[in-house]
């Protein structure tokens, strides 16, 4: 893991803001900090867009979910590194004082609005899908409206965990909310691949009580009690819905709170 920081530079691309740290966490996983537009306002979980000029003189954007809580003066995203992708094999480049465009326009459903009123929350993660719940997680409306906050968050080797446990870390010793992390956060980290203490996908430790019995937390999840959000690819999402359907749970929406809700606009590139 290496860092890089710097202060930011003058802005000159039309929605333009400057990058101010980055962090290589493995070969394939980078975050990123930027200065925020002091007009942005965006609920946490929300995304926007972002991106770098292209080639032709165009801007090449893709929708990032805010790393960041909504109080936070700069705005921060996680990423995977794709050596082909249109984006990223630029993006994972970027050093302190560089440009990236962002589209002060955030949306989004892994919003507290969208679910109805519960006593646990669910955060259901894999690989960078986890960025929203990094937000999630540092908001203390999300301690305010739920007694236990459970974040599963599943990768294929431990060194790609070391983002959300180096966050929840620092979150447990936070002077301003540690207070009301504590007893509240429970994280359940798993790998698909490299041996760890807990193993298997997020859909196999939901359906087999796995997580439950390790967590001491009744199981499995009911309508009554229970909220959930859900980030990852769109098999992970299929999967987890007909899990959570399975349950009685509902899908929820800005419009139509409900007992779960998805990230549609998640993409691994």
């Amino acid at each position: 893991m290496s860092d890089t920081a710097s202060t930011p530079k003058v802005k000159t691309l039309p929605d333009a803001q400057t990058v101010t740290k980055v962090t290589h966490w493995t070969e394939r996983l980078f975050s990123f900090r930027c200065t925020r537009p002091q007009s942005l306002r965006f609920r946490s979980g929300e995304f926007v867009m972002i991106g770098l000029m292209g080639d032709n003189g165009k801007p090449l954007l893709r929708a990032y979910s805010i790393a960041s809580p909504s109080w936070d003066d700069e705005l921060e995203f996680y990423s995977i590194k794709v050596p082909d992708g249109p984006l990223t094999s630029r993006l994972q480049h970027i050093e302190p004082g560089d440009q990236i465009i962002l589209r002060p326009k955030p949306v989004g459903t892994l919003v507290h609005d969208a679910l109805l009123p519960g006593k646990r929350l669910w955060f259901l993660a894999t690989g960078t899908g986890i960025a929203p719940f990094a937000s999630l997680m540092r908001d203390p409306e999300t301690y305010e409206k739920y007694e236990q906050v459970i974040m599963m968050h599943t990768c294929r080797d431990v060194a790609e965990l070391e983002y959300g446990r180096r966050l929840i870390e620092d979150l447990r010793n936070d002077p301003l909310i540690g207070e009301m992390v504590e007893g509240k956060l429970h994280y359940y980290p798993t790998t698909t691949r490299e041996e760890s203490p807990h193993m298997g996908r997020i859909t196999e430790n939901l359906t087999s009580g796995r997580v439950f019995a390790d967590l001491g937390q009744p199981g499995p999840l009911t309508p009554e009690t229970d909220r959930v959000m859900v980030c990852g690819s769109l098999g992970f999402n299929i999967d987890v819905k007909a899990i959570l359907e399975g349950w009685s749970l509902r899908e929820g929406a800005n419009s139509e709170p409900a007992e779960y809700v998805v990230e549609k606009a998640f993409v691994g590139e």
